[in-house]
């Protein structure tokens, strides 16, 4: 694929090192920037051909067979809408929008013109979550209950982040898509989210947005997904996971605990992992950062769902309903309460079953739990299916 590439930041770095790495047949021929210094400067670190500040022309140029956005969330809309009118596949960056609306106005436009899109949300893409949710799905776990996704660090890099008008808001709009997309994929993302009840606050930043969230969506057939962001945890970069099912529990630590770990007394020289705060002390390095965070699979799947007329595994759809569980988490955050998700526009599933498990005991009882005891008997505690009264019996122990 010959790729133009909008945004020369941080992400775009990170994009451009997955997409000339694993496949080693694509490259990107165009990079767009909103300055011609700095688009130069990252085509001359990247051997990019081609560079321009005028959006219009890199989505549209002939070297270009699909279009990245890698921009800042408010101009999000306005690349989809321009790569759709040209007729270019058009993969976007997290957050789809800044609001639900947004995001589906992006969803509807690039839907009405038929071209593909993909919803760039790289954390679902790790490895480490790719063998999990492989796992889950194939019934390892059972009924997954409950999802809780935790990203927090010191906070962005850049100044647009800190800006609510630019950005859409704070810690839940730049990592609880991330946190919200991966608890969807662990429960399902045919069950619909029903209800959101979010706490935000700033607590340490001079800024008119929240660095604090943490929050529970409520799903229909019962399952709980939790999501923790903060710009005010010190320490780096905190990525893990935590999935329980009905017969099993999986936890994933993608990040502070990378399976390396150095300790330097005069200093680490090197660039170390993304937000780490230190190079002294003990630190934690990233072998492959692209990789670890999930954007080499995340173009594999992309580029060659695009290649076979497939869909890709996120999709605009899913950045919709991202967007509109954030915008509830915000509208509970004013309101203290649970707040409905409103998605005039779900494709999942309708009328789901509760995933409740009431497993027998005997015609009579049902079984709440059953333990062996330090002497070796087994205990058990029953319910009794007419009358609800609790009690336990003890089996055992077993004979010489």
């Amino acid at each position: 694929m010959r790729i133009g590439l909008l945004g020369s930041g941080l992400i775009g770095m990170f994009y451009t090192m997955a997409l000339q790495g694993k496949r080693n047949r694509d490259e990107v021929t165009v990079v767009f920037s909103r300055t011609q210094a700095s688009a130069q400067k990252f085509a001359n670190t990247w051997g990019i051909p081609k560079v321009t500040t005028d959006m219009r022309t890199a989505i549209e140029h002939d070297d270009v067979d699909v279009v990245i956005v890698a921009l800042p969330n408010n101009l999000h809309r306005e690349a989809v809408l321009m790569a759709a009118e040209a007729g270019k596949p058009v993969l976007c960056t997290k957050p789809l929008g800044r609001t639900a609306a947004e995001a589906r106005e992006m969803l509807e436009a690039v839907e009405s013109a038929g071209v593909f899109a993909g919803y760039l949300e790289d954390l679902v893409f790790t490895p480490k979550t790719l063998k999990a949710l492989k796992s889950t799905r194939a019934g390892a776990i059972g009924d997954v209950l409950w999802v809780r996704s935790r990203e927090t660090h010191p906070g962005p890099h850049s100044d647009w982040f800190w800006n609510r008008e630019i950005s859409g808001g704070g810690a839940i709009i730049d990592m609880g898509c991330h946190c919200i997309e991966i608890a969807r994929n662990f429960i399902g993302k045919d069950i619909r989210p029903v209800e959101v009840v979010c706490w935000g606050d700033t607590q340490v930043h001079p800024i008119d947005t929240e660095d604090h969230a943490i929050g529970l969506v409520r799903y229909e057939n019962g399952a709980i997904g939790q999501f923790e962001v903060s710009w005010a945890f010190r320490g780096g970069m905190d990525l893990r996971d935590e999935v329980a099912g009905t017969e099993g529990t999986i936890w994933l630590n993608h990040w502070l605990r990378t399976g390396m770990e150095m300790f330097s007394a005069g200093g680490e020289q090197e660039y170390v992992a993304e937000k780490s705060e230190s190079s002294t002390g003990w630190l934690f390095p990233v072998g492959d950062e692209p990789a670890a965070l999930g954007y080499v699979d995340m173009f594999t799947d992309m580029l060659n769902a695009l290649e076979n007329g497939e869909q890709p595994a996120e999709t605009f759809y899913d950045g919709y309903v991202v967007n509109a569980i954030m915008d509830s988490a915000y509208q509970s955050i004013k309101s203290k309460k649970w707040e409905p998700i409103l998605l005039p526009l779900w494709r999942g599933r309708e009328n789901v079953e509760n995933i409740s498990v009431r497993r027998d005991f005997d015609k009579d009882h049902f079984l709440v739990k059953q333990e062996r005891m330090p002497n070796g008997s087994s205990k058990v505690i029953i319910r009794h299916k007419i009358t609800g009264e609790i009690s336990q019996r003890v089996i055992g122990p077993p004979s010489d």
